[in-house]
């Protein structure tokens, strides 16, 4: 429904159309001749020599791409030199178009508002989740046969074996521990931002929802059990859509915003604390210095990057990777975690995930140990450093189901 950032740099690869061409008076017959230049001989090209020149000066290649990002949309001036016929009935076609995507506009708001209607109904569902998730209510005899169903059926009397296997434990279980944690640690993109240090937090989460907004967007919302780490009862993102839409009417998304979270002290999961040795080159004697720096953490993404000004050019392309990203991960959330939370709980959604042919395992290859090389400069400086957490590394791969 929606249309995701688009890269602002330059596609040179785009075949030639009337709007790239030079401006060349071309008669309207087949036997016209096309556009061109001069032929250039690929032997009187230094192509590692021009390559080297340029990875040794990114500013240079940021210059002409900004040069030829000027060019694009800028008329060729071919549609100027047809006959004035022929321009007349080029601009009925665009009016035409106009009433195409007006078409297009309404279609996509159709969409949305139908959306909207069921999202209305699914909203109970969702409150009977939440319920038996958090242990407020138990599933009827109907929907417990419905599900046993799906797991190829399952008998009453094997479930009151089981029951007499837990004994008085699982009488005194509550609805569905860690259900929201284990469900996200399923799914894939955002089980790669979750570190050891955020489960201890995630796992007072007790519900997560979605709700539209009057204008095109979306609101996420993150409810939490009273935890150590923040009195915040829910805490949410909101994502944006411009006023205008995309070129098929599709919405474009805007930006994000989210809740500030009120991190009681020395429980801030998005910073961790160095402490580094300093020893003083004439005294020989040593300090310890502490100080905060940024980590990764799941709760980074009620953060969201901020667009680049047009003044950073340099950055530009790094943001908006982030802004991608970031938009993603909502629309994940949105359409796949909330609808199906159960199956990616049980991992059952997994085996509808689509993946990536294109990434074979030939193009993966190790990391280099950039810790190693940090470590050595700074014995050189007489300076030691050390991490007091080494938890906050995010885990790569989605963690099991955890089932009673």
């Amino acid at each position: 429904m929606s249309e995701p950032i688009r890269n602002k740099k330059l596609d040179l690869s785009t075949a030639p159309t009337p709007q790239n061409t030079p401006a060349n008076n071309a008669p309207i017959s087949s036997h016209a001749q096309q556009p061109g230049v001069a032929s250039i001989k690929e032997e009187d090209l230094d192509r590692a020599a021009a390559a080297s020149i340029f990875a040794q000066n990114p500013k240079l290649v940021s210059m002409i791409q900004g040069k030829l990002g000027t060019l694009v949309g800028r008329s060729s001036g071919y549609v100027e030199s047809l006959p004035a016929p022929v321009r007349r009935r080029v601009a009925g076609l665009k009016g035409v178009q106009k009433e195409h995507a007006k078409l297009e506009g309404e279609f996509q708001e159709e969409v949305l508002q139908l959306e909207k209607k069921y999202f209305a109904k699914y909203t109970p569902l969702y409150e009977k989740r939440a319920k038996i998730v958090n242990g407020a209510a138990e599933p009827t005899e109907d929907e417990v046969s419905a599900g046993e169903q799906d797991e190829g059926g399952e008998d009453d009397g094997g479930r009151k074996a089981e029951n007499a296997e837990g004994g008085q434990a699982a009488e005194d279980m509550a609805g569905i521990p860690e259900f929201w944690l284990s469900a996200m640690k399923n799914q894939v993109s955002l089980a790669e931002l979750i570190t050891d240090r955020d489960e201890t937090a995630l796992k007072h989460l007790t519900d997560i929802r979605m709700e539209y907004l009057e204008k095109p967007g979306f609101r996420l919302i993150f409810e939490f059990a009273e935890n150590e780490y923040f009195p915040n009862k829910t805490i949410s993102k909101t994502y944006f859509y411009q006023e205008e839409s995309g070129y098929g009417g599709e919405f474009i998304y805007d930006h994000a915003e989210g809740d500030k979270i009120d991190w009681k002290t020395g429980k801030d999961l998005t910073v961790r604390v160095e402490s580094k040795k300093q020893r003083n080159k004439n005294t020989k004697q040593t300090r310890v210095v502490k100080k905060t720096v940024p980590t990764e953490s799941f709760f980074n993404f009620f953060d969201p990057p901020k667009a680049p000004e047009a003044d950073e050019d340099d950055a530009a392309s790094d943001v908006e990777e982030r802004l991608e990203l970031d938009y993603q991960l909502g629309e994940d959330i949105k359409e796949k975690l909330i609808p199906r939370a159960i199956d990616w709980f049980t991992g059952e959604a997994l085996q509808f995930e689509e993946v990536d042919e294109d990434l074979e395992e030939g193009d993966f290859e190790d990391e280099d140990d950039e810790e190693d090389d940090d470590a050595s400069e700074d014995r050189d400086d007489e300076e030691e450093s050390d991490e007091e957490d080494d938890s906050s590394k995010p885990k790569q791969e989605a963690a099991e189901c955890k089932q009673s």
